[in-house]
Formats: structure tokens, sequence, C-alpha cells
């Protein structure tokens, strides 16, 4: 694969993400006339962008030194004289392995995970496997949508008899009033009588125990009892005591009015 070096400097550099980056030993195999003489490592500055792994003699450097394409290779931990080394392996043959050394056990761990999910490869498994999730997921939505749906708690309730609230009988309407034995409240199946109201006054002030003036017999008596049972007695019986003081009221302002005028 050939690649523009002057299109690979720039993007090394450029203000791109950055999927990784750090201080790193690179192992270095020496040869003098096909003859092994030793190992070495150099410290290189790392860049991880995509599944480009860049390298630089030093942080501050414009150029890297070297490239590694991480397509059909594995990431993986090595026995090495130096603690902390990992691999870069290829699939191929010959091809060179990457051997490198990390500053500690944590640092050594993130690059061997962000190496690991550099490629390619790894992303098109990552897609293969959220389209799956994602087709798996509509076809529960479309099946939950032809199910029917199930009642919810409250009409569950509601469809248990014994669970039903009491429900009131229709108010009984004598003459277009409501009576008191319509009410939800009862005794032993009887209804129950209406309060009694208050003791109330005349309006000269008498209790009402005395009779008012102005007053019949028939009002004189408290229509209260467990026979009356109809607020339109009661009605009734009120508004004749109120058109009594309305009648003495009126007197009272005329003899006012006439002294006036004399």
């Amino acid at each position: 694969m050939k690649l523009n070096e002057r299109s690979v400097a720039h993007y090394a550099t450029c203000d791109s993400p950055t999927d990784h980056a750090g201080f790193l030993r690179k192992r270095v195999e020496r040869h003098h006339h096909h003859a092994h003489h030793g190992t070495s490592y150099q410290r290189r500055w790392f860049v991880l962008k995509g599944n480009l792994l860049f390298y630089f003699e030093e942080r501050e450097s414009r150029e890297p030194v070297g490239l590694v394409v991480l397509e059909g290779c594995t990431v993986e931990l090595c026995e090495a004289a130096e603690e902390f080394a990992f691999a870069i392996r290829f699939d191929d043959a010959g091809a060179k392995a990457y051997v490198l050394v990390a500053d500690g056990q944590a640092a050594m761990e993130a690059w061997v995970k962000a190496l690991s999910r550099a490629s390619f490869d790894y992303m098109r498994l990552v897609v293969r496997e959220l389209e799956k999730q994602l087709e798996e997921a509509c076809t529960s939505l479309a099946a939950c949508r032809k199910s029917p749906r199930r009642s919810s708690g409250r009409k569950r309730h509601l469809s248990n008899p014994a669970l039903l609230p009491v429900q009131e009988k229709p108010a009984i309407l004598e003459n277009g009033y409501s009576t008191w034995g319509s009410g939800p409240e009862r005794d032993g199946g009887h209804s129950k009588p209406p309060p009694l109201p208050p003791r109330r006054r005349s309006a000269a002030g008498s209790p009402a125990g005395s009779p008012a003036a102005g007053l019949s017999p028939a009002l004189q008596e408290s229509p209260v009892s467990p026979e009356t049972a109809c607020f339109a007695k009661l009605h009734r019986w009120y508004g004749q005591e109120i058109a009594v003081l309305r009648r003495e009221w009126q007197e009272s302002v005329e003899i006012c009015t006439g002294q006036h005028l004399l």
C-alpha cells in the first residue's frame, strides 16, 4: 500500500482528534553482516489516530519517524526481558512484529485496549453487532404492537365485582326536592333523620320555646321530627317566619318615616 508521505505527515501533526498518545519504548533488533548482536529499546512518542499509529523522536517533533498501519494484526502481551511489554503482530508470516514497552501496568493496559480497537475490522464487527441489536429491537417492538394490549391495573380492579365501590342510589325527589332519606347513610336499613337545627330566637328576642308574635300556631311548632323528612316543608316553614320579620321591618320603617315628616 502506497502512502503520500506529505499527506501522512500533515495528518500526524494536524489538529484532528487523537485516540491515544504517550511515550513507549520500541524494541530495535540490531544486525551486522547477518549476525545478531543484541537488542535495544528506543524511547519514542506515539500518537494513535484511527487505525494509524505514528511515532516521533520527541513529543515536540513536527514529523513522524515511523508509521504502523493497524490492519490485519493482533495486539497481545509478550514475554520479554522488559516488564510491561506487548507486541503488535501481523497475519503475514514475513511481516515485522513491533514490540513495545509501557512505563507501567495501567499504561500498558490502556495501550493494548486502544490498539485492539483501532482496526477497521474491529469497527466492522462493532457495526454488525449494533445492526443486529437494532434489528432485534425493531422485531420486538413490532411484536408488542401487534399483540393485544394488557388491561391496566385499574381496569382489572374494576372488573372484580367484590372490589367495586358502593354505588349511591339516586336521590328520591319529592315535589322537586331531594328528601332526607335519599342519602347513603343508613342505620339498620332505615334512613337516619335529619339533624336538629339550633334553637332559634324570634324577632323580639324571645327564645325559640316562647311563641313569636305574628306566627300562626302551626308555625310555632317546629316541623323537624322523624316524620318530617321533606326539605320543601322546612323551606316553607322558615320562609313564613322570614316573611313575618320582613313585614314587621316594613311597618317600623313606615312609622319612622311618618315621624320624620311630622
